[in-house]
């Protein structure tokens, strides 16, 4: 091969390689980097070529990088040379993010060259953690069930000789006693219960239900119950699909949702319920929210108090464990969980402190005929001629927005990103040209979402906005007021919901 062949291929490579490639000289000074490697690590095309090595690494690495490579180049001894390891990478936001990194050394004309292979470990991580927290709250259950059988049978014995004593008693102190011990054997009774419910163990009696006269019911309970202090709002869809459900414990569900709302809303605040028919069709959402493709039926229960932090989401369905200044018994939504997985469904959760909480609880429709509706709009947007257009996606959560990249690369866009609405309004005020700005509500900074739409829209009127959020339209107005009104795609979404607002926004473009 001719020399410029050489350069063609190799520069082919870099453009087609999946996985990152950056070469670097024996300083630490980078020659070549894929593209693969530059949207690793957010960087423009060419943008790393030049750079140190170190700037890609987090701040102890980078620390003793250059010491453990003078003292390859100058003994030989290999301590990461030809070794696979998992590392932090620093992208150019700052953002701190799991890799997998390979390196190699060859020499070419005298000179020192070391290429580098990194593969992005965020999704893995996040996979092997929901799969973890899945293992986990599966072996609590099966603990919890273990323990639950053999503690009936020892209240049994308890409750049943404790009533034969009772019969026997003729001293009215004694019979106090005894009835005090009666009662606290019940409540003991009734928590084994609630653990078997926990641990999918609870005798359920599923019929055929429309989860909107099951959940009408409920509120008008609740209404009497909680008072004036709390508006209570319902958005219900017209067609819904029957569900197999047992009413009675689907009950309890709701009113356990509603009281841990009540306790973080803290005497007065906003209740939101939303019922709709939804269809899991594509490889996306199932993965977003574990779970299988299908049809559903999905309620959603969103409150405006004080949200959780990351941890307290990790931990929310584990028995026992409570956010609540008293302690709390920590089973109620280990019981909800419990009860959506033996019903056959998913329960998910949307947070953030200080704006409030949203539930989602999906049961499988009875009506096997709605998982075969297909999607209402094609899903490959290269039909539609989207190649060209640009899109700055503006999201916080370092794994949604890694997924919404991906989606909407998938599509055929081109991608732009920003982790607040601070910096994505900067970055539009620095000249960055794009079609459609892509926007979640809740946002660290001084800006949310809907700021940086009224600005756009104020200062950037060719610009298309499209907004998404986890909470229903309701309760994220009610706690960030706004003068413009915004259509909002709610979290979590299909691909076809996604293309259909891209297509309705690009309509008069494509």
């Amino acid at each position: 091969m001719t020399g410029a062949t050489d350069t063609a291929l190799l520069t082919a490579i870099m453009q087609a390689a999946v996985d990152a490639i950056i070469i670097s000289d024996g300083g630490g000074t980078i020659l070549r980097a894929s593209a693969a490697a530059d949207r690793l690590f957010d960087y423009e095309d060419g943008q790393l070529i030049g750079q140190s090595i170190n700037t890609l690494m987090t701040h102890d690495h980078a620390d003793t990088h250059d010491g453990f490579m003078t003292h390859y180049l100058n003994t030989g001894e290999k301590s990461v040379i030809d070794i696979r390891r998992d590392i932090e990478g620093r992208r150019r936001t700052g953002d701190i993010f799991p890799l997998h990194v390979s390196v190699g050394h060859t020499r070419i004309g005298g000179e020192d060259l070391f290429v580098a292979t990194l593969h992005d470990l965020t999704q893995s991580h996040a996979s092997e953690d929901a799969l973890t927290r899945t293992q986990r709250l599966d072996a609590v259950g099966q603990m919890t069930g273990g323990i639950a059988h053999d503690f009936n049978n020892l209240l049994t014995v308890i409750i049943g000789n404790l009533e034969l004593l009772g019969l026997r008693c003729t001293d009215e102190k004694t019979r106090e006693f005894v009835e005090d011990a009666q009662d606290a054997a019940e409540l003991g009774a009734d928590l084994i219960s609630r653990l078997k419910v926990f641990a999918r163990k609870g005798d359920l009696k599923p019929v055929a239900t429309d989860l909107r006269e099951v959940c009408n019911a409920t509120i008008s309970l609740l209404k009497t119950t909680l008072g004036g202090n709390y508006a209570i709002t319902t958005d219900f869809d017209d067609n819904i699909d029957t569900i197999l459900v047992d009413q009675s414990q689907l009950q309890s569900a709701i009113v356990n949702l509603v009281m841990n709302a009540v306790d973080a809303m803290h005497g007065s605040g906003e209740l939101a319920f939303s019922i709709s028919n939804v269809v899991i069709d594509d490889a996306y959402i199932a993965q977003e929210l574990d779970i299988s493709p299908g049809a559903y039926v999905r309620l959603s229960v969103s409150d405006t108090g004080d949200g959780m932090d990351r941890e307290a989401q990790r931990r929310a369905f584990e028995p026992f464990f409570s956010t609540k200044a008293d302690g709390g018994t920590g089973l109620g939504l280990a019981m909800v969980h419990g009860f959506l997985r033996q019903s056959g469904g998913h329960i998910t959760l949307y947070s953030e402190p200080g704006i409030g909480t949203s539930f989602g609880l999906y049961f499988p429709a009875r009506d096997t005929m709605t998982a075969a509706r297909p999607p209402t709009v094609p899903t490959d947007a290269r039909t539609q001629r989207w190649l060209e257009r640009q899109i700055l996606i503006v999201e916080d959560d370092p794994q949604v927005l890694k997924l919404s990249l991906k989606r909407i690369r998938d599509l055929g866009l081109q991608t732009h990103q920003a982790t607040s609405a601070d910096q994505a309004y900067a970055l539009l005020q620095a000249g960055l040209k794009v079609d459609v700005v892509f926007t979640d509500i809740v946002m660290p900074g001084k800006m949310s979402g809907y700021d940086l739409a009224a600005k756009i829209k104020a200062e950037f009127p060719t610009v298309k906005l499209l907004i998404t959020s986890g909470y229903t339209s309701d309760i994220i107005s009610a706690k960030l007021p706004h003068d413009v009104s915004f259509d909002v795609l709610h979290k979590p979404y299909r691909q076809a919901d996604l293309v259909s607002r891209l297509a309705a926004l690009l309509a008069d473009e494509s």
